[in-house]
């Protein structure tokens, strides 16, 4: 077992670094693709739901791993990822209230990073099955 609060597995690091790489290629790609086409807005919302998803998952990554390191309770545990979850999701739906229709993207780019997150996830265990 590991003593350090702080430590956090490589390849949760490594993980972590994939998706945030991924997520921000894909709001290069969209800027890239909306603001010439006139949709500047929606690229802006789409980066911030992309940037909800990175900080979603970097609180994730620590909150997993202070919970290896110092086991709380689960539902202690459990309650912080459903108050990550209910921020975001209200930090969304504020968006796409108060900024209609462009503040709809925020949905748009929180999908995009989780798929960059499943993505970087199953990388290392596809490679993990196919070394076996």
């Amino acid at each position: 077992m590991v003593t350090n609060p702080q430590y956090t597995p490589p390849v949760t690091r490594a993980t972590l670094r994939l998706a945030l790489i991924l997520g921000a290629a894909a709001a290069l790609v969209g800027l890239a693709v909306l603001v010439p086409a006139g949709y500047g807005t929606f690229a802006l919302f789409g980066c911030v739901g992309i940037a909800l998803g990175a900080i979603n998952l970097g609180l994730a990554v620590q909150s997993v791993s202070r919970f290896a390191t110092t086991r709380p309770s689960k539902a202690r545990f459990s309650g912080s990822v459903l108050g990550r979850l209910a921020i975001v999701t209200v930090v969304a739906f504020l968006c796409a209230l108060f900024f209609r229709p462009a503040g709809y993207a925020v949905f748009g780019g929180l999908a995009v990073f989780q798929l960059a997150a499943i993505v970087s996830s199953l990388l290392p265990l596809i490679k993990d099955v196919r070394q076996r």
